[in-house]
């Protein structure tokens, strides 16, 4: 008897348990969630997620790809790699939901245009996805990551009767482009993703290729249609925003700013380099840490475009105003008399600026704004050291 309990026992929590990856009843609705941007650098760029709501059933939950784990073995050093892996996670959409209101981040919902058959196809992709062998994936800001997830569900589940129009693209604009939409100018974050990003998101994105946000993830979807039976369908039946938030006024100050910051320290360098000039002399201290601060801006730099997985890293010409051997130069440049090497390596220096400029009027890499002022102070002190710097006797 004891026996017979505990089989009907397992087989009533094996039913339980697989339940939610049953057939789904006729009320059952997929829909993707779009949620705004919030106040860190990290949520600029908003986020997607699935939801599966059964009211027959009682199933109402979120598929969430953009969560990562914190208790990863070597977290930060494969962050900074790009070897994090990321991973579906499935919650009640009630706490997902509830979140994201508490971070005050507007909430869209589209309920998509499916037959029950496509319901359940979806369905049985994301519970299989997110199983523990299934769940993980590796990470890639443009082309793998909580959105595209969205969008590449749907190809591979709906396959040729899922048609993405791209006519609400208006504009052509490169990866680079896309990403500042979604930041403000003149700050600290955006200045710093167009440094540490290289002349690869500078390339014109394909109209499918804007939904590496959100944002175009909304919009893609809502301009889709579905083939069924020589019929075109929109892929969304309904939208709407199911929380409204408080926008809350940037809170920018302008004496913190790059362009204000830089533009202090480029008029400092320019300064000390009129006083050296109407002496005669040279500020070494000066050229120390203008040679150091670059160098190791550059060695960061070559790091993340051969030493990474990241490939918004690579082909990064910052590193021709940032040039690594500068940083091994540094002590050399500090010295009264320096070698004839070291004054045609300064002359380099100012090569690389011209090439850097050439790269910019040409499209090649577009450089941060916030920088210009640096930039033209350290032409300006190049230039002086060459003519300048005294060459030791042999």
């Amino acid at each position: 008897m004891l026996k017979k309990f505990f089989l009907l026992l397992l087989l009533f929590i094996a039913t339980a348990s697989n339940a939610q990856f049953g057939a789904l009843s006729p009320a059952a609705e997929i829909s993707i969630i779009t949620i705004g941007p919030g106040s860190e650098l990290y949520d600029k760029f908003g986020h997607s997620a699935f939801r599966i709501k059964d009211s027959l059933s009682g199933v109402d939950v979120a598929f969430n790809y953009g969560v990562y784990d914190f208790n990863t073995p070597n977290f930060y050093t494969k962050f900074a790699q790009g070897k994090l892996l990321y991973e579906l996670r499935v919650e009640y959409y009630q706490s997902f939901y509830q979140r994201y209101v508490e971070e005050n981040r507007w909430i869209k919902e589209q309920v998509l245009n499916l037959t029950k058959s496509e319901k359940q196809a979806i369905s049985d992709f994301l519970w299989n996805n997110a199983l523990p062998e299934n769940k993980k994936y590796k990470y890639d800001f443009f082309f793998d990551n909580c959105a595209t997830k969205i969008r590449d569900v749907l190809q591979e589940v709906l396959g040729n009767k899922l048609e993405y129009q791209d006519d609400y693209i208006t504009e052509e604009l490169s990866f680079r482009d896309l990403i500042q939409q979604n930041l403000q100018a003149n700050t600290w974050g955006s200045l710093g993703i167009d440094v540490a990003l290289g002349a690869v998101i500078d390339l014109k994105a394909k109209p499918i290729e804007y939904q590496f946000l959100p944002n175009y993830i909304y919009e893609g979807s809502s301009n889709a249609i579905i083939h069924r039976n020589n019929d075109a369908e929109p892929l969304v039946k309904s939208a709407k925003t199911v929380f409204k938030n408080t926008p809350t006024p940037p809170q920018n100050n302008f004496l913190l700013s790059p362009l204000f910051v830089l533009g202090v320290l480029g008029s400092i360098i320019i300064l000390i380099t009129f006083r050296d000039y109407k002496k005669n002399v040279r500020s070494r201290f000066l050229d120390l840490i203008i040679f150091f601060c670059t160098g190791l801006i550059g060695v960061f730099l070559l790091f993340l475009w051969f030493a990474t997985d990241h490939t918004a890293t690579a082909n990064n010409y910052n590193l021709l105003w940032a040039f690594p051997i500068s940083i091994v130069t540094a002590v050399v440049i500090a010295q009264k008399e320096i070698s004839i090497i070291v004054k045609r390596y300064v002359f380099l220096l100012l090569l690389l600026l011209v090439l850097l400029t050439v790269h910019w009027i040409s499209g090649v890499q577009v450089f941060a704004i916030g920088l210009l002022p640096l930039l033209i102070s350290l032409a300006i002190r190049y230039l002086y050291l060459f003519k300048a710097l005294k060459i030791k006797d042999n």
